[in-house]
């Protein structure tokens, strides 16, 4: 017996492709799978599949039964993991990583606000490492961290887009504006009627305009990497696809500053990375290179005209954008290899 891993919130959408991920990882044996509404069923019932789970149970959300295992993943709607999260410590829970968006901001006001309620509990804010390795220091914040709030998937894909060139001081802070589109899993499997295929299918609807709850996420790490406060215009996109993530992600360019510049802090900050990809110049990111995998496409061009850098950035968000990279810091926590049981390879066709 390997590692043993406990998932609540295991028939989601996140928590399946979770489930996929720990069945390939070499160290880690699935133990507890939690769920809701689903406490009873059969996981083949929900998870076709997942052959390997099919006749296991989901049983009911008990902090004492997922503490009993050696990390515990919450993929839970907001709110939940962190009023969770008192009875995981008091059972004794080692390693939590937390999916959802309960312990990613600082702020208290800020979750109040973009959240529309106040949170179940402040205190935890700030205190959990932020789980994004590829940003610039974290990877010594994970190692070893018995909790991990893993960042949103639109927060993902902006800022392994912007950090480089906020941190370089290639682009100005004032004025970023943010254009991603996301596949309809990442609105998660409770029936929604704007989410039916008749709905969806052969249009794009822009929703949450100018008020999406990721926003402070994104700021709060842009502003980190530009060691100032940055000003984001943030306007998503529900695209007729279930998985994928395509941002477009601008911002003021500094001045004398041209493409080579922008690419050379993009590629000074992910050669070398397994799960960042900077395409060859004339490549654009598309969706489907990156279903699957733990992988995120860049692309970079210094539209000179507006006097503007553009980064486009795409991404499974079910993928690099939740359970890929939780899996990935649980990796980093449990002193695993930091890629075991992922894949920077796509699906095609």
């Amino acid at each position: 017996m390997g590692v043993t891993a406990a998932v609540a919130g295991a028939s989601g959408y996140a928590g399946g492709e979770l489930l996929r991920l720990l069945l390939g990882h070499p160290d880690i044996d699935v133990s507890v799978l939690a769920a809701g509404s689903h406490a009873g069923t059969l996981v083949g019932e929900v998870h076709p599949h997942l052959p390997a789970l099919a006749r296991r149970v989901f049983v009911a959300t008990d902090p004492v039964a997922l503490a009993a295992a050696d990390v515990t993943f919450l993929a839970m709607p907001h709110g939940e993991s962190a009023r969770m999260v008192p009875g995981l410590r008091a059972a004794g829970a080692s390693c939590v990583i937390d999916l959802g968006a309960d312990h990613r901001l600082t702020e208290p006001s800020a979750w109040e606000r973009w959240y529309d309620a106040p949170h179940p509990h402040p205190a935890e804010l700030g205190r959990w490492p932020y789980g994004l390795p590829e940003l610039t220091g974290a990877r010594v914040r994970l190692s070893g961290a018995d909790q991990v709030a893993v960042p949103g998937c639109y927060p993902t894909a902006v800022s392994l887009a912007l950090a480089p060139l906020l941190a370089a001081d290639l682009v100005e802070a004032e004025d970023v504006v943010v254009v991603a589109s996301s596949g309809t899993s990442g609105a998660g499997r409770t029936a929604k009627a704007p989410l039916l295929g008749s709905e969806v299918l052969g249009d794009l609807t822009a929703y949450k305009v100018g008020a999406h709850q990721h926003t402070p996420e994104i700021v709060q790490t842009l502003s980190a990497a530009a060691g100032r406060p940055v000003s984001l215009s943030f306007t998503t996109v529900l695209a007729p696809m279930p998985r994928g993530i395509l941002a477009t992600s601008t911002a003021r360019l500094r001045p004398d500053v041209d493409e080579r510049a922008l690419r050379d802090a993009l590629s000074t900050a992910y050669d070398g990375e397994a799960f960042v990809h900077l395409l060859p110049a004339g490549r654009w990111p598309h969706t489907a290179a990156t279903v699957g995998s733990n992988a995120c496409h860049l692309q970079v061009t210094a539209d000179l005209e507006a006097g503007r850098a553009v980064v486009v950035s795409a991404l499974d968000n079910l993928g690099k954008g939740a359970a890929g990279q939780a899996l990935q810091c649980a990796n980093l926590a449990l002193g695993f290899d930091e890629g075991a049981g992922l894949t920077a390879s796509g699906v095609a066709p």
